[in-house]
Formats: C-alpha cells, structure tokens, sequence
C-alpha cells in the first residue's frame, strides 16, 4: 500500500491503489476544499511531488509508486 503524504501539515497515511484522494485526505483528518466535484471548478487542486497539478476529487492513489507527496494549496476564496 502506498504512503499518502499531505504536506504543509506532514500529515502520512496508507491507501489503496485507486482509492480516491479526497477519501485519504478525510479518513487521517486534511481537509481539502471542494466545489463541484466534478474537477471543472478546480477548488481541490492539489500539487503532486513532481509539480503535476491534479484536481482530487477525480483522481484516485496511482499504481506504481510507494509513496506520493501532495501539496495543498491554500486559497482564501474557497
């Protein structure tokens, strides 16, 4: 099982490939903001190690990696 991650917060968690990221996030306690949940408002944006930007109410924990780091964005608008 891969090692999620959360950074500013340091916050690490084990997940299931294919698990959804805003269901990580829930269960070790990030909030991550939402809109639409459709990933066309981009409030989840969340910034990958590698600077890949994703939107995590579509994405899911990726295959083929033992640990992923995200970055969460702080935006006061949402």
């Amino acid at each position: 099982m891969p090692k999620i991650t959360f950074l500013p917060d340091n916050i690490s968690v084990e997940a299931e490939v294919g698990e959804a990221l805003l269901e990580v996030a829930k269960r070790c306690g990030v909030s991550i903001p939402t809109g639409c949940l459709m990933g066309s408002c981009h409030a989840c944006e969340v910034e990958l190690e590698d600077g890949e930007i994703i939107c995590a109410c579509i994405s899911g924990v990726p295959a083929g990696k033992d640990e992923i780091t995200l970055n969460l964005f702080v935006d006061p608008v949402w």
